[in-house]
């Protein structure tokens, strides 16, 4: 699997309107050079260049107007859209972030009925304006049940809103703020259209030092009318959780973005480092570090793509996305740290020299998981779909590579939340079943165990409510599906058997590491501890195999690719 390298960018496209974007975005990022990215960085410089260049080119109308609603290219492509995502983490965490909270903010905009706001957006839009997502407060983060914005009716149909928000991207900028509240008469949720110059709307402050700008707004009195009422009732709620299924997927992407520049920075620093007479690179330990970075971040790639196809192609009748988008939230950016952490113990020092890209990527990378909330929020959404993936399979649809140019118009129609214990899966068995390699049987023999101890000593009602117990499972279920999503793409973009092998390699390591994580937990039982030490394994050695993947893929990238100065 080829990362991203901006300096040889031959991609296939399907349409030339993609290819523009993406090659004009890198052009601009490598015109600006590293230098000026690195200054911008450290003076928290508003990124208004990079916001005049989207305007100017037209790119966020292109990628952020669902068909219908803008020029005859301008569709709501996820693919595109995680390239995209990738190319901007790849340069900075800050350019993704204003794109990333101006999806979040388009969210209930687009799954409204609200016509003229649309077409207004659509006109924002083509302007180059952003967008805000206008949930979070400060006593209660994302919390919709303890949602203090009010809005208050005034006897003529109209209302006027108090309240605060707090991190919110864009609010200093935002053309409109999609807010969330509640109606003072009814107790019924609503998102409405907020416009930032209206009288009553307060830009308190900017809540972190860097280029982005998280405000706290106040609105005090507030004019809303009916023609700014987005979404209300219930269909306000899962415009809410519906638009994070959306927006809060594009952190993987930045994650392998940021990834992908930083492995490309160390492993040339490394290479041409001499210590004691040797490249750092000829170290046992650098070299193994650098394999498993580069595993994993291949891996974070194909299971970030195949979880796209899935949400591509999901209908009322299939919604298996709505496993595999957490996974990516949470476990794409984990994995994320991980490589991080891999090739910072490599580069040392060098990790914090401030004209390096490795320096923010590593304070950046943190952020990533917790932009979503908290692991533990996420974990505990992928353990619902445990019984059913695991027990409950079901003749399910092939979904193909979804790379084609087609509106995503399911993602703005995906009906309410509930009934995820109704998802059916696939049997993700027969993946693992057509791979004869030595890591992918290790791996399958751990599954085995796994769902002997799920049968055998399945958890008591006490261990359902134990946090600490159910992180430590769902790390372990979460790296199955991580698997098998990797797999199904290994299949569909022919990486050969030695990336594949070795990448199950750090899976089986990862697996013997997550059991003895709940092995140690206070509240497993003696039978479950028994079964968690016969999940601990070993991953199958083949020194010819890794130094095949050294030689040709990880060590063959040391002089790849370098920012422009």
């Amino acid at each position: 699997m080829t990362l991203l390298n901006p300096k040889h960018h031959d991609r296939d496209y399907p349409d030339d309107r993609s290819r523009e974007v993406m090659r004009k975005t890198i052009a601009f990022f490598e015109n600006k050079g590293k230098a000026r990215l690195s200054e911008d960085d450290h003076g928290a410089v508003w990124y208004q260049d990079f916001l005049d260049f989207v305007a100017e080119e037209g790119i966020f109308a292109t990628m952020c107007t669902p068909a219908g609603y803008g020029a005859a290219d301008s569709r709501w492509d996820t693919w595109r859209n995680c390239e995209f995502g990738e190319i901007l983490g790849f340069y900075g965490l800050p350019y993704w972030y204003t794109w990333q909270v101006t999806v979040l903010g388009l969210g209930p905009i687009w799954m409204s009925g609200n016509e003229a706001v649309k077409e207004k957006t659509a006109r924002l839009l083509e302007e180059g304006g952003i967008f805000a997502f206008g949930l979070s407060e400060k006593a209660h983060g994302a919390d919709l049940y303890s949602s203090e914005m009010t809005l208050e009716p005034q006897g003529d149909g109209t209302y006027v809103a108090n309240g605060s928000k707090y991190y919110i991207g864009n609010a200093n900028a935002a053309s409109l703020i999609s807010t969330f509240g509640k109606l003072a008469d009814t107790g019924e949720y609503c998102f409405f259209a907020v416009d930032r110059s209206r009288p009553g709307f307060e830009c308190k402050q900017n809540v972190v030092h860097s280029q982005n700008y998280v405000a706290e707004f106040e609105l005090t009195d507030y004019p809303v009318t009916e023609a700014d009422i987005l979404v209300r009732g219930d269909a306000a709620w899962d415009a809410a959780l519906n638009t994070v299924n959306i927006g809060k997927f594009n952190l993987g992407w930045a994650s392998i973005g940021i990834c992908t520049h930083a492995f490309y920075e160390a492993i040339h620093h490394a290479a041409h480092r001499r210590l004691y007479g040797m490249a750092v690179t000829d170290f046992p330990h650098a070299r193994a570090l650098f394999t498993d970075a580069y595993a994993r971040l291949v891996a974070m790639k194909l299971v970030a793509l195949r979880a796209a196809d899935y949400m591509r192609s999901a209908t009322p009748e299939d919604r298996r996305y709505l496993l595999y988008n957490p996974v990516v939230k949470m476990k794409v950016t984990t994995q994320g740290e991980e490589v991080i952490n891999h090739m910072w113990d490599v580069i040392a020092a060098k990790g914090f020299e401030k004209n390096t890209y490795f320096s923010m990527a590593a304070r950046d990378i943190r952020a990533l998981p917790k932009l979503e909330g908290t692991v533990h929020v996420n974990i505990a959404l992928i353990l619902k779909f445990m019984r059913n993936y695991f027990f409950m399979p079901a003749d399910m649809p092939a979904v193909p590579r979804r790379d084609d140019a087609a509106n995503d118009g399911f993602l703005f129609d995906q009906g309410p939340t509930r009934g995820l214990s109704k998802i059916t899966f696939h049997d993700s068995s027969q993946v693992f079943a057509r791979h004869d390699l030595a890591n992918v049987a290790v791996f399958r023999d751990q599954i085995a165990v796994l769902k002997e101890m799920l049968i055998q000593a399945m958890p008591t009602e006490a261990q359902t409510k134990d946090t600490d117990f159910l992180l430590a499972l769902g790390e372990i279920f979460t790296l199955v599906v991580y698997a098998q999503l990797f797999l199904e793409n290994a299949e569909i973009y022919e990486v050969e058997d030695d990336v594949v092998d070795q990448i199950f390699d750090v899976f089986v390591r990862d697996f013997a590491r997550f059991a003895t994580q709940l092995h140690g937990r206070p509240s497993t039982s003696k039978d479950q501890v028994e079964y968690c030490i016969r999940m601990i394994r070993r991953p199958a050695e083949n020194s010819d195999r890794t130094e095949r993947v050294w030689e040709g893929h990880v060590l063959s990238l040391r002089d790849a690719y370098e920012m422009s100065p």
